[in-house]
């Protein structure tokens, strides 16, 4: 089996990284050529994926490595644009490698669609939805031979009362399971199907006719130990800790932290060609289900006080369909992973989401944010202020030695130089 654990990556050369790469997931000479291309897309593949193309914009494209995860070794692709990330991802998931790794484990594939019902006499109404049930999955079926050969597809209908200030509607659910996809496109085109039919049994008026995307029955969980030693000792574990209970008990710091979770989570969700806004949508949603916004992940010491992080959270995401198929770099990006399922895409998408989030808390409750993420900030900054190559290592060491990060102080030293 290959192993995730490759010292000194940061300091390889491209090719050294990508000749890595080429052996990790057995990446062909075209792979490697699609990679060596900027962007991954020119402007007839984009011109056909979105309306009024005028360009591409590229994202940096990085490899988290050290992740175990269920057992397995993976090299994370992770595309975002903020210093840091990458780096504290993989430092988390070598700490966590001590203890195994991380134990991840996802729900099963269901999406929801949900039907709008108005003008109808909702508690009879739904006694008559109920009754219905397996006429409306028969239909729902019929818009997905697939699915249903792979004994996948609509499973279960459901209804729930809604007051507005319009009045009562009725609310139809409809529960299927959609495999290795996304699932969007299937779920929207069965609500559409199954409305007149809908509207027969009821009475009523159908309005909306659409998923949901607070994936509430598609959730992934997990859970990672991370040595008290490699921490630096109990009283960092504390730390950690009571940094935690500030973001499960106070909104304004738990939309801090849950940004931090997200920035493992989306950078992951970008490389493999992920709804990224459906995914944050449904995330802030289920923080915030208890009434108060809270933190996504949970910490506390195990038996032997080591820190015990554990993360919960809807995830919907696929490995067919939409962007996946056409995108040459997202091919790559699920190449490297080697990815067989959506569960164990959401199982790898969860995992990196926990270790980013072990990484921020852990330098807050420590030396500080600043101090690793200003560090890999100056290079930005040393950038926009014309540095050139041979004298950056120079500009960045006495800009962060005096804590100064800044374009004009850049500028001073390379004039100084």
């Amino acid at each position: 089996m290959a192993d995730s654990s490759i010292p000194k990556f940061h300091e390889k050369t491209r090719e050294e990284r990508l000749h890595v790469l080429k052996l990790f997931s057995n990446l062909s000479r075209e792979d490697i050529s699609i990679l060596q291309n900027e962007g991954g897309i020119n402007f007839e593949q984009a011109n056909n994926m979105v309306e009024n193309v005028i360009g591409t914009v590229s994202y940096p494209l990085g490899i988290a490595t050290n992740f175990k995860i269920n057992g397995n070794d993976y090299l994370i692709p992770m595309v975002i644009e903020e210093p840091s990330v990458i780096a504290a991802a993989s430092k988390a998931a070598k700490i966590a490698r001590k203890h195994g790794g991380f134990v991840m484990e996802a729900d099963e594939s269901y999406s929801i669609g949900q039907i709008q019902v108005v003008d109808a006499d909702v508690k009879l109404a739904i006694s008559k939805v109920i009754d219905a049930s397996d006429e409306i999955l028969s239909l729902a079926n019929s818009k997905s031979k697939t699915l249903s050969k792979m004994g996948k597809g609509a499973k279960e209908i459901s209804c729930k009362q809604v007051t507005t200030e319009s009045g009562l509607m009725l609310v139809v659910e409809i529960l299927i399971d959609v495999g290795d996809a996304m699932g969007a496109n299937v779920t929207n085109t069965m609500c559409e199907a199954i409305a007149p039919l809908i509207e027969k049994i009821t009475g009523g008026r159908v309005i909306l006719k659409i998923l949901s995307n607070y994936s509430t029955k598609r959730l992934v969980r997990g859970k990672a130990i991370f040595d008290k030693e490699e921490l630096g000792g109990e009283k960092i574990v504390d730390n950690i800790i009571w940094a935690y209970e500030f973001a499960a008990n106070d909104p304004y710091r738990a939309v801090t932290h849950n940004k931090g979770i997200m920035n493992g989570i989306i950078a992951v969700a970008n490389s493999t060609g992920q709804d990224t806004r459906a995914i944050e949508a449904a995330a802030h949603a289920y923080a915030s289900r208890s009434g108060q916004y809270t933190s996504l992940t949970k910490w506390k010491k195990d038996e032997k006080g080591n820190l015990l992080g554990e993360i919960e959270m809807p995830m919907s995401v696929g490995t067919v369909g939409g962007i996946i198929n056409i995108h040459p770099m997202i091919k790559i990006c699920m190449k490297i992973l080697g990815v067989k399922s959506a569960k164990e895409l959401a199982c790898i998408i969860g995992a990196a989401g926990l270790a980013q989030n072990f990484s921020a808390i852990r330098a807050l409750a420590s030396e500080g944010i600043q101090k690793g993420h200003m560090k890999l900030h100056a290079r930005n900054i040393a950038t926009s202020a014309g540095v050139p190559q041979e004298k950056m290592t120079n500009v960045i060491s006495q800009m962060t030695r005096e804590g100064n990060v800044s374009v004009n102080r850049a500028k001073e030293i390379l004039g100084n130089l």
